[in-house]
């Protein structure tokens, strides 16, 4: 196995979209983004050939450029894919790779006045894009979305916020199951801003800009509870609201707004699970000892998706001997199930 890169059997395009609605967002974020495209071998032999679509979004922290990442005795992403089409393991198509990072690391993939329209920017104009530049299936029971962590959050809400767009899903070990999820980091975050900033995050936040970043004691925490307020519970002009006070304790109007996001409590609404019933595949899995209990949130969101009345039949579920880091691996497998799936 080489160490540096690899050749690929299809093809990686390297773009940048300019987004209209993520011009004037209000961190000042860039609203040009890179976009990856690969095509599968044959691609450019077969110029009548049409292809499912997968999109795969990032987690936290998360950015374009991190795919290129190479770990040692393993390989990144886009080669692993590749190697699901080279090797026929799968029906070919289409992956898409988006860009959806900000300031505070993350958008959670949601429209919000305290990071952007990430939401939109990915369902009316990454898709739209894609298909009118590649020889992808315009449908959307021919487009899937897969994701891990944040990316897994992605992946479980945009189909339920919008089956008009996306007919299929995978979750790594997403974001669900707040209760379990988040709360436990509530009060060492309140902690941390005490005993480091005061209790201010504004002090935090000049201080994390000033220096290099990732280098103080709390930084990961306290920016990572940061951005999931900004996602779900700014208000209308932008104020992110912290869904705890300096003790730690919920302020549960703020706490609610968060719970109104998380895709366990989303599955059990009717119209949402309406949005679940309509998907032609949904994979969940996540790593027995992962660190945030998502292991947790993929066995809850799975019970959701059955009582929803998504037949067993069209849902993979497995939990495997893992933490939460270093799961590239799983990726693949997801892949080519949701290709299987598009393809029937």
């Amino acid at each position: 196995m080489l160490p540096w890169s690899a050749d690929l059997a299809g093809r990686l395009d390297r773009h940048v979209i300019d987004s209209r609605v993520l011009r004037g967002n209000p961190l000042g974020d860039p609203h040009e983004r890179p976009l990856w495209v690969y095509v599968p071998p044959g691609y450019d032999e077969e110029p009548a050939g049409r292809y499912p679509a997968v999109y795969v979004i990032q987690g936290y922290t998360g950015h374009l450029a991190m795919w290129d990442n190479r770990t040692p005795f393993r390989r990144p992403f886009p080669e692993l894919a590749d190697e699901v089409f080279a090797a026929r393991r799968a029906p070919a198509a289409i992956v898409v790779y988006v860009d959806a990072w900000t300031a505070y690391g993350g958008s959670q993939f949601l429209d919000s006045p305290g990071t952007g329209r990430y939401h939109t920017y990915l369902c009316e104009e990454v898709v739209a894009w894609v298909d009118a530049r590649y020889r992808t299936i315009p449908e959307r029971d021919m487009r899937a979305i897969t994701g891990k962590s944040s990316g897994g959050y992605g992946a479980m809400i945009t189909p339920m916020l919008r089956p008009d767009v996306f007919g299929a899903l995978a979750t790594h070990a997403g974001d669900a199951l707040f209760e379990a999820a988040y709360l436990p980091e509530f009060p060492r975050a309140a902690r941390a801003l005490r005993d480091l900033y005061g209790g201010s995050y504004a002090a935090f936040l000049a201080d994390f800009r000033g220096r290099v970043a990732m280098t103080g004691p709390e930084d990961g925490l306290l920016m990572e509870a940061y951005g999931y307020a900004a996602a779900y519970s700014a208000d209308d002009d932008g104020t992110v609201r912290l869904p705890f006070d300096g003790n730690g304790e919920l302020v549960p109007e703020v706490w609610d707004r968060w719970l109104a996001r998380d895709p366990v409590r989303m599955a059990r609404e009717p119209g949402y699970g309406e949005a679940l019933r309509s998907m032609r595949a949904i994979w969940i899995d996540a790593g027995t000892r992962d660190e945030y209990y998502l292991d947790l949130g993929a066995t809850a969101f799975h019970e959701a998706v059955l009582a929803a009345g998504v037949p067993a039949e069209r849902t993979r579920f497995e939990l495997f001997d893992a933490t939460h880091a270093a799961i590239e691996y799983r990726y693949p497998l997801a892949l080519e199930w949701l290709c299987h799936r598009l393809s029937a």
